[in-house]
């Protein structure tokens, strides 16, 4: 009997989903670093074995009040998910805020296939707060299945994937065997390269910046990649350039090493700074960007 479906990962920004999914898929699937909109799309991870064929979902985290165009089209990636996942894993983390009245427990409680509880960071807190937190969310939403996980240190992640492979039912392949993930190398390119501006830069700037990658073609000793960083006004290219251009000689320097690594292969890379006035609310810019 060969198992398959699509297991669908969701919460607030910043409680670890891309962490899991990278620790269950084995691959950096999705970027991570410790400020909140790191994930924007949904990203696809799939993990196979000789009987199984699991498809992981990783979501941008519910923006709770959106201000943006782009912040509603991050929750519409979150509220897809409920669509067409074969289980559901809700991802929180102890002491979490959410109000009794909170649209994701009205969301939860009409799940018709298996829901897993999954709190995260358990190796951040008292054990007497897993466990009260556990009660909480178990009060207001019948769960299949509740695990406690630290992601980051791979504690009880295999649990948790033998748990998924124990509630899929009999399925077919829907990806090739060797396939990864449905994005393409060109958007993981892009995303390393918002994964240093989140690292590198302050505040504002990491939120108003969108990379889209304009130029990669494969030689036979090296990639050559042009990205474009485009931001929303002059001060923050000012700011992405830096004095001298130091700023962004670092950014590059950076992304390509990482680009290096992932794709196997010497990569030259040209970063372009282009300015978009509010693209976050220009529905073209948005659909461009893959919103």
């Amino acid at each position: 009997m060969h198992k398959s479906g699509f297991v669908n990962i969701i919460g607030r920004p910043n409680v670890g989903k891309s962490t899991l999914m990278n620790a269950l898929v084995g691959e950096q699937m999705s970027i991570i670093t410790n400020k909140p909109q790191t994930t924007r799309h949904r990203i696809i991870g799939i993990v196979n074995g000789e009987d199984y064929q699991v498809v992981f979902s990783d979501t941008p985290g519910i923006v709770r009040d959106p201000i943006y165009k782009m912040h509603e089209s991050m929750n519409k990636f979150v509220w897809s998910t409920f669509e067409d996942a074969d289980v559901m894993i809700f991802m929180t983390e102890p002491g979490e805020k959410y109000q009794e009245d909170d649209p994701i427990i009205t969301k939860l409680n009409k799940i018709k296939v298996p829901l897993f509880l999954v709190v995260n960071k358990i190796d951040e807190a008292e054990d007497i707060q897993v466990l009260e937190w556990i009660q909480w969310w178990n009060d207001k939403v019948k769960f299949t299945e509740t695990i406690p996980i630290s992601a980051l240190n791979k504690n009880n992640t295999e649990k948790l994937f033998q748990l998924i492979l124990g509630n899929l039912e009999e399925g077919p392949v829907y990806y090739p065997k060797d396939q990864l993930t449905d994005k393409s190398e060109r958007f993981f390119v892009s995303e390393i390269i918002r994964e240093k501006i989140l690292l590198l830069y302050r505040e504002e700037i990491p939120y108003s910046c969108e990379v889209v990658v304009e130029f990669f073609h494969e030689e036979k000793k090296i990639t050559k990649i042009s990205a474009a960083i485009y931001v929303m006004r002059k001060t923050q290219k000012y700011i992405i350039i830096g004095k001298g251009g130091t700023a962004i000689k670092k950014l590059g320097t950076e992304a390509r090493k990482d680009i290096e690594k992932f794709l196997d292969k010497k990569v030259f890379l040209e970063l372009i700074v282009k300015i978009k006035d509010n693209w976050r609310d220009d529905n073209n810019m948005l659909k461009k960007f893959g919103y």
